[in-house]
């Protein structure tokens, strides 16, 4: 007689009001994607990785799974202390790791939007916590054990010297130094990836904009730029790292700016003047690729990479979420068209939500967009965004079907396409 193994379930962990964090023994973890629910297993989890937060979502209840009567209960109050609130508890995940699951709760009648991160499910098993995601790449571009604060500042002194006058290099400070920028740190340490960023203007009005929220209930998490650089100022900051970083990149288009393709006037010479000192270095630009005759003038100029930024290829979704000014779906597929009939390296940066990135809807349209436009890359990152608002927001667009789990749809692209590279961050031109 075959006996089935018994499932080694991840414990769940809870907070209380005061933020402490615990874990409740007899209850298993649970994870979300849209309305499946999953009790989770070591299987599906891996030790958090480094760098990871935890993070209690107030006004909220925790959906955690009863072992002993074998079910998924609501938790109003810790069952072993009667009368203490307890709260959700979520992973906000490093860099290189998609969530495969988001943390499992009710919302309370009323409760706030949450803040804008991504909520991946977490639990506890010997002594560690475990978070559901799938590592996606191995570079250690933004690992946080090799950002010293003390050679950061060290960084900044040096370049202050060296562009004592440079708006760019002080907004990069900043960004570095008062929101911990990964990115703005690279650059001050001379390592990777330096961020450019250019333009305080957008023709979106994302759902998740990280640096402008109008009207909106959700504060945006730092300050987008609130001026242009001059192409000089530009091309410095770029000349600066291209000749002392080997294999590096240097990206228009961040977190705390709108899309760079609108202040192409200062980017255009910007990328000629680069080019004119030197062919070395990766010149990248990320994107809503909204403009494709603007792309055209910016690789004819020297630009070498794009990385445009999609939630979806299914044009209800995509302008759900990116709710667009000015542009349409349309512009955004011509400018991935236009950089692979320029023989340029095209990423999709490709916004992931557990219960609306698997489902089955999505998948094709994925697959079927791959077939016809061969890109080089997918960027797999997590959707900052409330979940439960944004599988609301997707139902409404578009028809969801029940999901088939993160790590099947990476294996199906995987498998489907082997020549499409996978990741998080962006390759210099000697990797492409």
């Amino acid at each position: 007689m075959i006996t089935q193994k018994r499932k080694k379930f991840v414990t769940a962990v809870v907070s209380n009001k005061a933020g402490e964090i615990f874990d409740l023994d007899g209850y298993a973890a649970v994870g979300m994607a849209g309305s499946s629910l999953v009790p989770l297993t070591l299987d599906d989890t891996i030790q958090i990785p480094f760098g990871g937060e935890l993070m209690l979502m107030p006004d909220r209840k925790p959906l955690l799974y009863n072992i002993k009567n074998h079910r998924i209960e609501i938790l109003t109050e810790n069952p072993y202390t009667p009368g203490e609130s307890i709260f959700p508890v979520a992973a906000f995940n490093s860099p290189g790791y998609v969530v495969s699951f988001v943390s499992a709760f009710k919302e309370n009648k009323n409760a706030g939007v949450l803040p804008l991160f991504s909520y991946g499910a977490v639990g506890w098993h010997n002594g560690k916590f475990r978070a559901a995601v799938i590592r996606v790449d191995r570079e250690r571009r933004q690992d946080l054990r090799l950002m010293k604060a003390e050679d950061v500042v060290v960084g900044i002194r040096k370049i202050q010297k060296e562009m004592p006058d440079n708006r760019l290099v002080k907004h990069l400070e900043k960004c570095a130094m008062k929101y911990g920028c990964p990115a703005a740190k690279n650059f001050f340490l001379g390592r990777y990836e330096a961020p450019l960023p250019t333009s305080p203007g957008c023709n979106a009005r994302c759902l998740g904009c990280l640096s402008l929220q109008k009207n909106s209930e959700i504060p945006h998490s730092q300050d987008r730029i609130d001026f242009k650089p001059s192409s000089k100022e530009i091309a410095d900051v770029a000349l600066c790292h291209i000749k002392r970083v080997k294999q590096s990149v240097v990206s228009f288009g961040q977190g705390c700016e709108g899309d760079p393709l609108l202040a192409a006037d200062v980017i255009e010479p910007a990328i000629k003047e680069i080019r004119s000192k030197t062919r070395q270095g990766t010149i990248n630009m990320n994107t809503n690729g909204s403009m494709p005759e603007i792309l055209k003038k910016l690789f004819a100029a020297g630009l070498d990479s794009i990385r445009i930024s999609l939630n979806s290829i299914r044009k209800n979704c995509y302008d759900a979420y990116f709710r667009p000014i000015g542009y349409t779906f349309v512009d955004v597929i011509k400018s991935i068209e236009l950089a692979l009939k320029n023989k340029r390296f095209v990423s999709i940066n490709y916004l992931n939500c557990p219960g609306f990135t698997d489902t089955p809807e999505e998948v094709e349209a994925l697959i079927n967009f791959i077939y016809q436009h061969p890109i080089n890359m997918i960027q797999w990152r997590n959707l900052n965004f409330d979940p439960l608002r944004y599988w609301k927001f997707m139902s409404a667009a578009a028809e969801l079907g029940t999901p088939v789990g993160m790590h099947r749809v990476i294996r199906q692209v995987k498998e489907s396409f082997p020549d499409v590279k996978h990741g998080y961050f962006n390759p210099p031109k000697e990797k492409f």
